[in-house]
């Protein structure tokens, strides 16, 4: 069945990807973004890969009315939500700037949906919402207590959707956990470009190994893990992207309110990371060790068993795939 969808932040890291996937799959797009750490230009690639011209609008969710101007001209069926800040040390810095993006966004995406009577959210959650005295890997039930004001920003929404779905029978909604998307599209046209200084580790990997940066600072290696530093599960990219579709096309037969990791289930350390991205591209990629970040856990990695059990969702690409992805991508941009 094709779908209508509503793309906010969808010409993102995980957006674009996603839009590809939702294009193969025939379902109708639109994307609506406000450009802030995104550019105009991977839609662009997105259309050269899909051959497909995108509906794209320019917008900020925090703004209602062209918020619901966009929705009511597209009459979308289902949203899939993206838009939002998502950098752990930022948001400790500026947890005000991410309750009223991450949070009041969705509140208005919401508000927007109930006066189109558009029922079907997919919303792009976190592994940050899970206690760090779960042992991992983390499955849905596990203990939430998110240790940032990211985390805690989304898990509000989780809560906010719970009660949308509670307050109208017709509303459905899923909730995807996902942890540490890598990677890019297996044909270098997109991938990962942060804007400013890059957040997440692999941007900088890349950035350290073009010599555009002299060293990757490790946020610490006194951590109970194998090599004492960070552990986490990394994601193709493209693998993600995958699961919010077969979610999508599954919503009617779920919960009305879904909560789904999307994970390998390997934990995997920053050293290893580097290790394996430098075997498998065959370069070098010089590391300084410093103290630990606020926020930072030691080892989170998913239980994925449920999102395999309900939407068929199982990765394909291995830690090699991500690392040679990557580094294509960035050679060619």
């Amino acid at each position: 069945m094709t779908k209508r969808v509503f793309v906010t932040g969808g010409a993102g890291y995980i957006g674009s990807h996603t839009c590809i996937e939702l294009i193969k799959n025939n379902h109708e797009i639109m994307v609506f973004d406000s450009l802030v750490n995104s550019s105009e230009e991977a839609l662009r690639q997105v259309e050269l890969i899909t051959n497909k011209k995108i509906n794209f609008v320019i917008g900020d969710i925090r703004d209602e009315i062209e918020l619901l101007n966009a929705m009511n001209n597209f009459q979308p069926t289902s949203v899939v939500h993206f838009a939002g800040l998502k950098a752990v040390g930022e948001s400790v810095q500026d947890p005000l700037l991410y309750f009223d993006i991450n949070v009041g966004g969705s509140i208005n995406i919401l508000r927007a949906m109930e006066k189109i009577s558009c029922k079907e959210i997919i919303f792009s959650s976190s592994a940050t919402v899970y206690s760090n005295k779960n042992s991992p890997p983390f499955n849905e039930a596990d203990d939430i207590s998110p240790i940032s004001p990211y985390g805690r920003s989304k898990l509000m929404v989780e809560n906010i959707l719970t009660d949308w779905v509670t307050s109208n029978e017709a509303n459905r909604a899923v909730v995807l956990r996902y942890f540490n998307p890598v990677g890019a599209h297996h044909s270098g046209l997109i991938g990962e470009n942060p804007k400013g200084t890059p957040n997440n580790l692999m941007p900088l990997i890349l950035q350290v190994a073009q010599e555009k940066r002299d060293h990757l600072w490790i946020y610490g290696e006194d951590y109970e893990t194998r090599d004492g530093t960070g552990e986490r599960d990394y994601i193709h990219v493209t693998d993600l992207a995958h699961g919010h579709v077969k979610a999508l096309e599954k919503i009617s037969q779920l919960n009305r309110l879904q909560i789904l990791n999307l994970g390998t289930g390997l934990g995997t350390t920053v050293r290893e990371l580097i290790s394996t991205f430098e075997k498998t591209n065959k370069v070098t990629v010089s590391t300084k060790v410093t103290n630990r970040r606020a926020g930072d856990t030691a080892k989170s990695y998913a239980n994925a068993v449920l999102a395999y059990e309900l939407i068929d969702f199982q990765c394909k690409q291995t830690l090699e795939d991500m690392c040679a992805d990557a580094w294509n991508w960035q050679k060619n941009n």
